[in-house]
């Protein structure tokens, strides 16, 4: 695999070392960090690396602004010493949560965890299928057979036209990630439906073909779906 390019973002120096100590270990890994938050955030912007390692409480500017504002495809790993922010941290769909002080068996499986997803976004383009594990089993999903998708916490469950349901460990927006862009959609932070299975819709809602009700459509996606398909539907 390529080199994996990294930037971590803390406060503290020490912290810092440890993580390039880390990554020194694990090797094909390139870091640059940075000790003040804005600094660091417009090097992501720029660089556009494929891990950021970031801490939450900072001087000058909180870890979870800056993770709102990440490039897409980028991972993201927090690592602070507060743990009451876990939620905050999944809830921003991050690859993982590093307690301090950091074991690195713990760093080695957020990083391990970090480059399953990275492959799977740089293998996604003109794929007919998707691959994601139901326990320990890797199930390949044609993207003709995805009925539409459901958030469920942390999870995923993949309603397929034939019939058999897929839970995933993958979080939803990994996996619209892993689709091709404009056929499928995120219409509610807990659904993403196929586009060529609509049937009518509105601001509120969208029926699919085949599915007894309707799926709701988010507030803060209302306008964007709209938009996007009445003007599809009037080319």
């Amino acid at each position: 695999m390529k080199r994996i390019n990294c930037i971590a973002i803390d406060d503290e120096p020490i912290a810092l070392l440890v993580i390039k100590q880390f990554c020194e270990r694990k090797g094909n890994i390139e870091l640059k960090t940075f000790c003040e938050p804005r600094i660091g955030l417009e090097e992501i912007k720029k660089d556009k690396p494929d891990i950021v390692f970031l801490d939450i409480e900072m001087n000058g500017l909180n870890g979870l602004e800056i993770a709102k504002k990440l490039p897409h495809n980028c991972c993201l790993i927090f690592t602070t010493a507060h743990a009451q922010y876990a939620l905050d941290g999944f809830n921003l769909d991050a690859v993982d949560f590093l307690h301090k002080p950091i074991a690195y068996d713990r760093f080695d499986r957020a990083i391990e965890k970090a480059i399953r997803n990275i492959s799977v976004w740089n293998n996604k383009n003109d794929q007919e299928t998707i691959v994601v594990k139901q326990e320990y089993n890797n199930i390949n999903i044609l993207l003709s057979d995805i009925f539409y998708i459901e958030a469920l916490e942390n999870y995923c469950k993949i309603h397929r036209i034939n019939g058999n349901s897929v839970i995933s460990r993958l979080n939803i927006k990994t996996i619209h990630k892993m689709l091709p862009q404009n056929t499928f959609l995120r219409v509610h932070r807990s659904f993403l439906i196929p586009t060529n299975r609509i049937q009518k819709f509105s601001k509120q809602e969208i029926w699919l073909k085949g599915l007894s009700r309707p799926i709701p459509v988010g507030r803060r996606y209302a306008k964007e779906i709209y938009d996007f398909l009445t003007d599809n539907r009037q080319q």
